[in-house]
């Protein structure tokens, strides 16, 4: 039987590197370039929402140990179990995701308003039946996370947009959890991070979501299903 270790994929393209912090792709190739992250509060590492890869425990290292694994949308489940059990740590849920535990096959801790004591706060962006997200910001430096409600691939981006809002949720962004937050730095689950001015490209995409809404659904008629 093959191992967990020997279906991890071999190669990865790190993106938004900061002080505290990193992020990857695990499969450069790969049409929607699923991102994941870990983010490093007082020596101990987080990681969000992990695709993994061969090597990457040395990513980790670089920022400290890994305290916990985190999944902030229901279904970014991912390989959260492979990596919090080769670390052995909790994958951590927020505390109002329902349908998820199950799936996991590791040892699972929950999280309301903030990420264990770290000072992350956790801002429910969508929950109802079909779908169930939080973003994680860090207000010492300025890092918000924002697993799917945004993005930076072509699936999310209208035009010349920086940072789109996904397929699903154009008509009706979720601008009110995020209002209040203007981050340092926008880390999406899918695509590269916004890293320059993103408090100001984080309310313009929110801001011109049903604008673009009619361009974006006309060049991705046949892919508007959750990811």
């Amino acid at each position: 039987m093959t191992s967990r270790v020997d279906e991890r994929e071999t190669e990865y393209r790190e993106i938004d590197r900061f002080e505290n912090g990193v992020g990857w792709i695990a499969h450069p190739d790969e049409r929607m370039q699923r991102a994941s992250h870990a983010l490093a509060v007082d020596g101990e590492v987080w990681v969000i929402d992990p695709v993994d890869a061969e090597g990457i425990d040395d990513l980790f290292a670089e920022f400290g140990d890994v305290t916990g694994v985190v999944v902030t949308l229901d279904r970014h489940k991912r390989d959260a179990a492979a990596v919090a059990d080769r670390h052995d740590v909790p994958v951590y849920l927020p505390e109002f995701f329902d349908g998820v535990t199950e799936d996991i096959d590791a040892a699972v801790a929950r999280f309301d308003d903030e990420l264990s004591d770290t000072g992350i706060r956790a801002i429910t962006v969508v929950d109802n039946r079909v779908w169930q997200e939080v973003a994680l910001y860090n207000p010492a430096d300025g890092t918000l996370v924002v697993p799917e409600t945004v993005g930076t691939v072509a699936f999310f981006r209208a035009g010349d947009e920086e940072l789109g809002v996904h397929p699903m949720l154009r008509l009706t962004p979720p601008r009110t959890p995020l209002r209040g937050v203007a981050p340092e730095r926008v880390l999406v689950g899918h695509g590269t991070g916004v890293m320059a001015d993103a408090a100001r490209v984080l309310e313009t995409a929110l801001a011109s979501s049903r604008k673009g809404a009619p361009r974006l659904y006309a060049t991705t008629a046949r892919e508007l299903l959750p990811v």
